[in-house]
């Protein structure tokens, strides 16, 4: 029997039980799921700070144009 991708990749043996793969792969998607929450969280940080950020350059051209009565 040839080696499957997943066996090299993990460090697993050809005949590693079905129940440690079944594990591995419940820890991965333990991962999946943890980094797809991070990237939500990252993602409403990044359109917090955009807002932020527009709101403070309105502020700043505000007053540049009353200060060169522009």
């Amino acid at each position: 029997m040839s080696e499957h991708w997943f066996h090299k990749k993990w460090g697993l043996q050809q005949n590693t039980p079905v129940d440690d793969v079944y594990e591995r792969l419940v820890e991965l998607e333990t991962k999946v799921i943890k980094l797809e929450e991070e990237n939500v969280e990252l993602t409403n940080e990044f359109y917090r700070l955009e807002n932020s950020l527009d709101a403070r350059i309105d502020i700043l051209a505000e007053q540049f144009r009353i200060n060169h009565n522009v």
